[in-house]
């Protein structure tokens, strides 16, 4: 019952145990191939490669139920051939980036059959119904379709969600399919209508599994609709929610939820048996750890479950470091006795897997273990042996990369013929010869100048935090595009916050505009992380530094900004009394004006005429001109006049005294 493969945008390759045994684990690695290998240490059992493994790589990974492998495959056998524990589950089905879905038999090591036609996008999960035998699948496409495995061919396809469906889960009685998308629906698989809506996660839903509760023994109701849940997990959320399917309350909310140190990447249950016996789950979370919870099912919970253990795997260390260092746990599951736990830890290309018993009294178990030396898995010898057919030289063509596909070829006769020995004589040929005769048609990329994308700036901060590198950080830093930032800092990981938070906080502290620029990433980390920060038990530790830096700086804000505009009037003055002195003013007016004399306007005003004045008027003004100079002239005589005798008076006058 893992649900390892059902994960939005994992981390790491999809994988699946077999169901009930565990015996088989198929791994899907980053190069497009499907591993099979055994859990009891047999070592690699099969691998297979597709043919187009490396434009549609493997998005999720189902075993078929053992029902419908012993049908198919028992009109070939006879009723008293035993079927062999490989057999029981030999089909395994593949879910590809491009909306094929492949079944491959482990027993015939070949390819059974290829489901096309359902959808045009990223298959994201993949789920067999044991009751009817059909295969349900989801993907981007916002659909989800029945396949009839008979047929291989379209059965049913309806619209799940108004988004992508990331995951499905089928009820234990084969009636019920469980849909994740935005929201949580519950369909009914003859009639494919909504009988239910779950809300609850902030984020997509992206893990589903059903928690079949069994009645006691002397009870009359069946053992699969006595009580039914359902578990859920978000890509961002750090718990698991339970559900109850069958409730006369209708609630609204998750009557239990456990709590996880990160979002979940696997999850496996190994039911209980009666009401009385509690679950046991066992879920992986993206930081490695695994956790393991005990709980009776009676009832709501308000106050979240914590995990009754939690098992961490490192390593010993090296001769010169002796410190542990994490091993990351990829995905765990329950064997049949519910006490034995199988780890799967490593890498895809050398998975660790270990079988190991754990007591649940300890709250925290830390493994020490050496993969290089002791757990690490051998693979087989390849059964088939591959030959080098023999070919001549002159048939031969080399073909070399092009755009799009192999576009130029190159014959193998212009390229010298490289043996083991130099034969004298023979002028080798240089590298530049060599690529010119490659012939290479590549196409013009523009060079675009500027930032790199954000895709890479996330990459390049984590990079940066991990190695502790100056020289990435202060490329990243230096970045003032808001929109850049804010993107770059919404897809780095949960686990590199803290770390960045810590270099924010050094750095401001130093210069001026350094500060400037950390105070952006400041904002855009509190913005995008503060449901993750206001989460973390020590979070006054971690952000105490930083909150003490602002609140310094925020006492003497009032006075910086009082001296700031203060010094900003100072340097205006100072500029515009430096402007002015620049600037020379020309002493010569551009226009001069002159008063005129009242003479000379008395003189204007005689001789000045109106064109409009009557022709009347015109003979009276000079009547009176010519009277008014007769008067002037009689007395500017009689002035004479008065002027000479007074001028003898006078004479007389001073003659006589």
């Amino acid at each position: 019952m893992a649900a390892a493969g059902g994960v939005y945008e994992p981390l790491h390759p999809p994988c699946a145990f077999s169901p009930k045994s565990r015996d088989l684990l198929a791994l899907s690695g980053v190069d497009g191939r499907i591993q099979v290998w055994d859990t009891r240490g047999a070592g690699l059992r099969r691998e297979y490669v597709p043919s187009a493994h490396l434009s549609a790589t493997c998005t999720c990974l189902a075993w078929a139920p053992s029902r419908g492998i012993q049908e198919a495959h028992q009109k070939k056998r006879r009723k008293s051939e035993a079927v062999d524990g490989d057999e029981q589950y030999d089909l395994l089905t593949i879910g590809t980036a491009t909306g094929t879905i492949l079944l491959y038999s482990i027993v015939k090591g070949e390819l059974q059959s290829k489901l096309v036609g359902g959808h045009d996008r990223k298959v994201t999960c993949v789920r067999w119904n044991r009751d009817n035998g059909f295969l349900y699948s989801c993907s981007e496409d916002k659909h989800i379709v029945e396949w009839n495995t008979q047929t291989y061919k379209v059965k049913c396809k309806w619209k799940g969600d108004s988004s992508s469906v990331s995951s499905l889960c089928i009820s234990p009685d084969g009636k019920m399919l469980l849909s994740a998308g935005r929201k949580i629906k519950l369909w009914d698989l003859e009639t494919k209508e909504v009988i239910r809506q779950f809300t609850g996660h902030s984020t997509a839903v992206t893990s589903l599994m059903f928690i079949p509760v069994r009645s006691p023994a002397d009870s009359q109701t069946p053992p699969e609709t006595n009580g039914l849940y359902f578990m859920s997990g978000s890509v961002h959320d750090r718990l698991i929610s339970v559900w109850q399917v069958r409730t006369e309350k209708r609630e609204k909310s998750a009557v239990l939820t456990f709590t996880l140190t990160e979002a979940p990447v696997s999850l496996d249950l190994a039911p209980s048996d009666s009401k009385e016996e509690p679950l046991k789950l066992a879920v992986v979370c993206r930081d490695g750890q695994l956790h393991l919870f005990e709980h009776l099912l009676n009832g709501t919970h308000k106050k979240p479950v914590a995990p009754t253990c939690t098992v961490q795997i490192a390593t010993s260390g090296s001769d010169e470091d002796s410190t542990p260092k994490p091993l990351p746990v990829l995905s765990a599951v329950f064997c049949p006795d519910k006490q034995t736990v199988v780890l799967y830890y490593g890498s895809t290309m050398q998975p660790v897997i270990e079988k190991l018993v754990l007591k649940t009294d300890e709250p925290h178990v830390c493994l020490i273990r050496d993969v290089q030396k002791t757990l690490t898995l051998r693979k087989e010898v390849a059964v088939t042996k591959v030959k080098t057919p023999v070919v001549k030289a002159a048939d031969t063509k080399v073909l070399v990369p092009g755009i799009p596909g192999h576009s130029a070829t190159v014959t193998a006769a212009k390229l010298p013929r490289q043996d083991g020995k130099r034969k004298s004589g023979v002028k080798e040929v240089s590298i530049e010869d060599r690529l010119g005769a490659m012939d290479i048609d590549l196409p013009k990329v523009p060079i675009k100048s500027g930032l790199p994308q954000t895709d890479n700036f996330s990459v390049l901060l984590v990079q940066g935090l991990e190695s502790n590198d100056l020289h990435i950080l202060n490329k990243v830093f230096q970045t003032k595009n808001e929109s850049l930032i804010k993107k770059t800092v919404a897809r780095i990981p949960v686990y590199s916050v803290i770390p960045l938070v810590h270099e924010l906080t050094k750095r401001l502290q130093g210069h001026p505009n350094s500060a400037i620029l950390m105070v952006r990433w400041i904002k855009a980390v509190l913005v995008h992380h503060v449901s993750y920060l206001s989460t973390l038990p020590d979070l006054v530790s971690q952000l105490g530094a930083l909150y003490q830096l602002m609140e310094t700086r925020v006492k003497t804000l009032q006075k910086t900004s009082r001296l700031n505009g203060k010094l900003y009037l100072l340097i205006t003055q100072v500029a515009a009394s430096e402007i002015s002195q620049r600037i020379q003013v020309n002493q010569e007016a551009k226009l001069v004006y002159e008063e005129e004399s009242s003479d000379e306007e008395s003189g204007d005003e005689e001789h000045n005429t109106d064109d409009n004045w009557e022709e009347g008027d015109e003979e009276a003004e000079k009547e009176e001109s010519e009277g008014s100079g007769e008067e002037e002239s009689e007395e500017e005589m009689n002035v004479d006049k008065v002027n000479g005798d007074s001028d003898v008076d006078l004479g007389n006058e001073s003659e006589e005294e």
